[in-house]
């Protein structure tokens, strides 16, 4: 959730013509990731929550790509531009860690 908190702290200081674009976006996105891993690990099924954990990462590199969009409007310092893409890094490395340890299960089929 940390990467969701610098989110709302880095768009708060975006142009006040993007609180109902880019600011919006962005802030949607970031909430996305974590509530839905929260979600998928509240479905009690592994493959469900591949599925969360799947939405998740989506909202991750959307979130990503708007975060590039501030970089090259220079809406965001790029300081902040290089904490926010190190943040969507390690987010994107458990999810995909995760992933990995819920890899389907292969189904063997028995010769009757």
């Amino acid at each position: 959730m940390f990467l969701t908190k610098e989110v709302y702290r880095y768009t708060a200081t975006l142009p006040k013509s993007e609180i109902f674009g880019l600011q919006s976006q962005m802030r949607r996105a970031a909430v996305s990731i974590p509530s839905n891993i929260a979600e998928g690990h509240g479905r009690l099924s592994d493959h469900l929550l591949r599925v969360f954990l799947a939405q998740a990462r989506g909202s991750l590199y959307e979130l990503e790509t708007q975060i590039q969009l501030c970089h090259d409007l220079d809406f965001i310092p790029p300081d902040a531009v290089k904490d926010l893409f190190e943040l969507c890094n390690e987010v994107a490395r458990m999810i995909n860690g995760l992933l990995k340890t819920l890899k389907p299960k292969d189904i063997k089929q028995h010769a009757s």
